[in-house]
């Protein structure tokens, strides 16, 4: 089969269309032909040798970690799922022609195999960080770099949950946000002042890591209720940086079940071959994102 792989940790030309060998699903585990896979940040962290704890590597690497796809196989005591179903899900080496899945659920109606591949560990991220931040209904939560496909789930869930949110992105997404119900403004100099402009800020999360921790916690006033997923820098401000995932069975669940009743439509930026891969990550790291980025397989 054809799967991505990188043997040196490095730029985006790391980055190898290979032959490797299928992977099976061994027990509490499913394999998917995929037809997708979403990329994430993480992926080129990762890829980067960036320490992340909850992804310790071992090289030759392969990339990726959501998928949509078609049940080919299924390890001894999974139930509920057979082979031919449609599925989305969080395993490894994603960006392969085979990928074995950790956790999934059926595909929400409607949905094409690109648009499911780009929820599964964007939605796990923003339930974990809304949690952590300890946002509650009615209080206003800052999202900074609120138009990629975290921030575009943030803005979902906490409309859903009685959050006002605050969002800063560039120029040309400003209305996306106002479409996701967040009261949009730019980033870059002035920002803090414009922000003050809105409200008092309750939460924040910072989803860029675009150096703008001590901001936050201004904003905040208090460092315990901002969260980063993007700036490895955030103890040194008191802040939690938040990388280890929580309960994707449950975000499926919450995902499949906000987007069943119009509550979530995250959009697909764009779609790459998967001989495309470098070029996906070249993307994603330069950020400006409005929704999500996937490969097709």
């Amino acid at each position: 089969m054809k799967k991505v792989s990188f043997a040196e940790f490095g730029g985006p030309d790391v980055l190898r269309l290979i032959d490797a060998e299928e992977p099976h699903a061994g027990p509490g585990r499913i394999r998917v032909a995929v037809r997708a896979a979403g990329v994430n940040p993480v992926d080129w962290r990762i890829r980067e040798g960036q320490v992340l704890g909850a992804h310790p590597i071992t090289l030759p690497s392969g990339v990726g970690l959501d998928a949509a796809g078609i049940v080919d196989e299924v390890g001894e005591g999974v139930e509920g799922v057979g082979i031919g179903d449609r599925v989305f899900g969080e395993g490894v080496d994603t960006y392969a022609e085979f990928a074995v899945l950790s956790a999934w659920a059926p595909m929400p109606e409607g949905l094409t195999f690109e648009e499911a591949a780009g929820y599964p560990s964007v939605v796990e991220t923003a339930l974990r960080i809304i949690r952590e931040c300890g946002v509650w209904p009615g209080q206003t939560l800052l999202v900074s770099g609120a138009s990629g496909g975290v921030g575009s789930a943030v803005l979902h869930i906490a409309r859903e949950r009685g959050i006002r949110v605050i969002g800063t992105a560039g120029a040309a997404n400003q209305d996306y946000l106002r479409t996701l119900g967040a009261v949009a403004t730019t980033y870059g100099e002035g920002w803090v002042e414009r922000v003050r402009l809105l409200g008092p800020v309750d939460a924040a999360l910072d989803l860029a890591g675009s150096g703008v921790l001590r901001e936050l916690v201004a904003l905040t006033g208090d460092p315990g209720k901002v969260v980063s997923i993007a700036d490895l820098a955030a103890p040194e401000f008191g802040v939690r940086f938040s990388g280890v995932a929580g309960s994707v069975p449950e975000a499926l669940a919450v995902a499949a079940d906000l987007i069943a009743r119009g509550e979530l439509h995250i959009p697909v930026e764009k779609a790459y071959a998967l001989a495309d891969a470098a070029a996906a990550h070249i993307d994603s790291q330069a950020g400006h994102t409005r929704g999500r980025r996937v490969l097709v397989v």
